[in-house]
């Protein structure tokens, strides 16, 4: 493991909103479910949450724009989180949190109806069909995000691949979710105000897809 990894993840630790429970700390109940807005964020504004975010580049620049709203970014990668929780840190950001976990354990981290909004930036997009169940828009995934949701909360996605969004598509109309809006080339018309915050944005990933001439799609839904 690499000096800087090793340097990364003990400055995680120092981070206040900085958050890496074990296995064993979720079964036996993380304190914080149901709990965020009064026991963390200190205020009853909206939670949104960005799934895989890597480096979190969604969670620091929306919380930027939308203080009255809470963001909290998940990734099981802690070196890449790590520049989002220096970034809010250092710009004194107080409606930030990262968590450091794989997706599959979001229901033991947040209550029923505790979450207004997810967004799903560049996923892994699982090509082989033996894998589909680990899509994050796959029917298996909504139901652990049924189960915190908020019953009008919406979901975004945004993903370089066609198999992905596709996919997406295909589970929406399967069982009755209500598309709110479908665009597959996000950069053929950047002027549309609907996609202003869509775009405002650019992932690590998002720039070295864009650079190699793909396509980014983008889908709002609700479940």
């Amino acid at each position: 493991m690499g000096k800087n990894k090793l340097e990364r993840f003990a400055e995680n630790e120092t981070f206040e909103h900085f958050f890496q429970p074990s296995f064993d700390d979720l079964m036996q109940g993380f304190p914080l479910k149901g709990k965020w807005n009064p026991d963390f964020f200190g205020n009853d504004n909206p939670i949104v949450l960005e799934l895989g975010c890597g480096k979190g580049e969604y969670t620091v620049n929306l919380a930027s724009k939308y203080p009255d709203v809470n963001f909290i970014g998940l990734d099981k990668k802690g070196a890449r989180l790590w520049r989002g929780g220096k970034t809010s840190k250092e710009n004194k950001m107080r409606n930030v949190a990262f968590i450091r976990t794989r997706i599959e354990q979001i229901e033991h981290l947040f209550g029923p109806a505790e979450v207004s909004a997810i967004w799903i930036t560049f996923p892994e997009p699982q090509p082989r069909n033996s894998k589909a169940k680990k899509r994050f828009t796959s029917p298996q995934y909504i139901e652990r995000f049924r189960k915190i949701i908020k019953p009008d909360g919406i979901i975004h996605l945004k993903t370089d691949s066609d198999l992905f969004f596709e996919y997406t598509l295909e589970v929406i109309k399967e069982n009755g979710y209500k598309l709110l809006y479908s665009n597959p080339d996000l950069y053929e018309y950047p002027d549309d105000p609907r996609i202003k915050d869509v775009i405002a944005v650019q992932t690590f990933y998002e720039k070295m897809w864009l650079a190699e001439g793909c396509k980014i799609k983008y889908l709002e839904y609700k479940i």
